[in-house]
C-alpha cells in the first residue's frame, strides 16, 4: 500500500458498529505502511442541547467521549516513534445541536472533523440520505452539507455520494456541482471510500466524481475502517480505488487541515 501513507477514517466499537481494539487497528495500519493514521468515530451529539430526549444507534454516545480522548491519548504517547496518532470525529452539521458539539471539540481538544452527512436537519427530525429521496429532501441534503463546511470546522467530506437521489440527472448535476464548487472554494478535499469500494456500495460513484474531475476538485482517500484488518486484507481494494481515480483524472492529496493545529 505504497501510495496510502495517511488515513484519517477509522472507527472504534464506540459507534455500535465497529469490531476490534484500537490497538488492534494500530499494529494494522503500522504493517500495512501507513505513517498517519487518525481515528474518526462516530461523533457523540448532545442532543439534549436541542431540548430533545433522542439516543441514535448510529454513534457513540457522549458518556463515552472521556474514554475515547483518554484511550487514544495513552497510544499516541505509546506508539509516537512508529506511527502519529490523531483523535478526530466524523460528524455531521446538526444546526440545533451543532454548539454543543463545537463545546466537545474544544474542550477535548480534538484534532479534526470529517463530515459525514447521513440526515438532513438533525437527524431526530430529519432524513437517512441513504434511502432513496425525493428531489427536495436531496437539495436540502447539499444545502446541509455546504452549510457545514462553511463553520470551518471540517477537514474533508467523507463520502460525499453517498445520498441516494435518482430521480432528476439534471437536478443531481446541478446539486453536486454546486456542492463541488463551494468544496473547491474552500479547498475542501472529497474523499474516495475504500469501504463503498470493498463492499460494491452505491459509492464511489463515478457520476459524482465525473463531475468533481470537471471542477477540479483534490480527493483524499479514506479507508473507513471498522474492522482492524480492513488495513492489510484488502489490497485489491485499494488497486481498484487507484485506478478509478486515475482514470477521471482526479487530484490526490493526503493533507487536512486540523482543528488544533497538531
Amino acid at each position: 500500500m505504497e501510495y496510502l501513507k495517511k488515513n484519517y477514517h477509522t472507527h472504534t466499537t464506540r459507534c455500535g458498529h465497529a469490531s476490534g481494539k484500537e490497538r488492534e487497528y494500530i499494529e494494522n495500519a503500522i504493517e500495512a505502511g501507513i505513517q498517519v493514521l487518525g481515528f474518526a468515530d462516530h461523533t457523540p451529539y448532545p442532543f439534549d442541547v436541542a431540548g430533545v430526549d433522542y439516543k441514535s444507534g448510529v454513534r457513540m454516545d457522549v458518556s463515552l467521549v472521556e474514554d475515547y480522548v483518554t484511550t487514544l491519548s495513552a497510544l499516541r504517547e505509546e506508539y509516537k516513534d512508529r506511527i502519529k496518532i490523531l483523535i478526530g470525529f466524523e460528524a455531521e452539521y446538526y444546526p440545533l445541536c451543532f454548539e454543543g458539539l463545537c463545546k466537545i471539540v474544544k474542550d477535548y481538544n480534538i484534532d479534526y472533523l470529517i463530515l459525514g452527512q447521513h440526515f438532513t436537519n438533525n437527524e431526530f427530525d430529519g432524513t437517512y440520505a441513504g434511502r432513496p429521496c425525493t428531489t427536495e429532501t436531496f437539495k436540502s441534503y447539499i444545502d446541509s452539507v455546504i452549510t457545514a463546511i462553511e463553520t470551518g470546522y471540517f477537514s474533508y467530506i467523507a463520502h460525499p455520494d453517498m445520498v441516494n437521489y435518482t430521480e432528476d440527472d439534471e437536478v443531481y448535476k446541478e446539486e453536486m456541482t454546486r456542492l463541488c464548487k463551494r468544496a473547491k472554494e474552500l479547498d475542501i478535499p472529497l474523499e474516495i471510500n475504500f469501504l463503498g469500494f470493498h463492499e460494491s456500495r452505491r459509492y464511489p460513484c463515478e457520476r459524482f466524481f465525473k463531475i468533481a474531475a470537471e471542477i477540479g476538485n483534490k480527493v483524499i482517500y479514506g479507508v473507513d475502517a471498522h474492522v482492524p484488518t480492513f488495513f492489510t486484507d484488502t489490497a485489491e481494494t485499494f488497486k481498484k480505488v487507484e485506478e478509478f481515480r486515475k482514470n477521471l483524472g482526479l487530484e490526490l492529496t493526503d493533507e487536512i487541515n486540523l482543528i488544533s493545529g497538531r
